[in-house]
């Protein structure tokens, strides 16, 4: 937190700062420096980060890849930060290691420990390798699949991510300001490059549309993969950004449709985010996008070319709804003043309070 802007650390970030404006004392530890205008108070640790770790071995039950070594350097300052005597309740996504150092710090079964599914639902429904020790007061899930399959074993709650409404919003478009073409539609992904995204994947269904420009917003592992197929398939048609968060408004009014071909997302703040902007979305359809975006969405079977080209060609021939009513139904409904309510409720039932 307040080093990176991915879905995560908005989300937690964003739901601390409404905490805190709502009169409770909330402390976020990050390995970033303070940001002006948050309610919160903020703590700076120390982390390595995960790009550094992109080519280091998977060792098991240590660390399997780059996100689990980025967080076991992480361990150092969380043991030297949080006193247990100071807090009702800790809140993390972070498994294994956040997750064990919280709850070892307890003392006579305080302070409450919640665990949010923003990467995954794998520790609390694996009895697995180290998924067999994760233990939890309270789970946050963040899409009703993992509340389904949770619900029976733990205190659960179902609470997705938001936005900031008054951000993310219809508005003009900058192409200019972004070096983005005008004579062109302009497809966008925000995704980090990884397997699971199949930005690949899209760079193909992309050279279905002869006159597109496909446009990635994020970064990871297989970036040399990625633009070495948008070189054969995409020529002077492919642009890779990585942009402040602050641009991403701008950035989604300024596209045609977005696309995003994650099979299975805890969550996907990009959906609402770009939906709420008026964007047409591409994604694959299974019942969390269901939930998510309803009919505000172009929602296929993604692992099928075919009809994933097809419905991009219909998203930038234009949305069938209406795109400034949608974008009000989803402010409406995933504003993080709303969120942040959601999980007071949860944090208060989860302390006895």
């Amino acid at each position: 937190m307040h080093r990176v802007s991915r879905g995560a650390e908005i989300a937690f970030e964003s739901v601390a700062h409404h905490l805190a404006l709502s009169g409770e004392e909330v402390t976020v530890l990050g390995s970033g420096p303070q940001v002006d205008g948050r309610a919160y108070r903020s703590v700076q640790t120390g982390v390595v980060p995960r790009e550094r770790f992109e080519r280091f071995p998977s060792i098991p039950l240590l660390a399997r890849n780059e996100y689990t070594w980025e967080e076991l350097t992480y361990v150092p300052g969380l043991l030297r930060h949080v006193r247990p005597s100071e807090y009702d309740v800790t809140v993390t996504c972070g498994y294994p290691y956040t997750n064990w150092v919280l709850r070892l710090l307890r003392r006579g079964g305080s302070p409450r420990h919640v665990f949010v599914t923003q990467n995954g639902d794998w520790p609390a429904r694996s009895n697995e390798r180290e998924a067999r020790l994760f233990s939890c007061d309270g789970l946050v899930c963040t899409n009703p699949g993992y509340f389904e399959a949770n619900s029976e074993r733990w205190r659960c709650a179902l609470i997705p991510n938001g936005l900031d409404p008054d951000r993310f919003r219809p508005g003009p478009p900058q192409r200019d300001r972004l070096g983005l073409p005008q004579d062109r539609p302009v497809v966008l992904m925000a995704s980090a490059l990884i397997d699971t995204k199949r930005v690949d994947e899209a760079v193909r269904v992309v050279s279905g549309h002869p006159d597109a420009m496909l446009v990635v917003a994020g970064d990871g592992p297989e970036r040399e993969l990625v633009e070495s197929l948008a070189r054969e398939l995409l020529p002077g048609r492919f642009r890779r950004l990585v942009v402040p968060a602050d641009d991403m408004p701008a950035l989604y009014r300024s596209a045609d449709a977005f696309l995003h071909l994650s099979l299975d997302e805890p969550f996907g703040n990009v959906y609402v985010e770009s939906a709420a902007c008026g964007l047409p979305v591409v994604a694959h359809d299974n019942p969390s996008t269901r939930w998510i975006l309803g009919d505000a969405g172009l929602l296929v079977d993604t692992t099928d070319r075919a009809a994933t080209t097809d419905a991009l060609h219909r998203a930038i021939a234009g949305p069938a709804t209406d795109p400034h009513r949608t974008a009000d139904e989803i402010r409406q409904r995933f504003g993080w003043e709303q969120i942040a309510s959601q999980y007071r409720s949860f944090l208060a039932e989860v302390c006895g309070v």
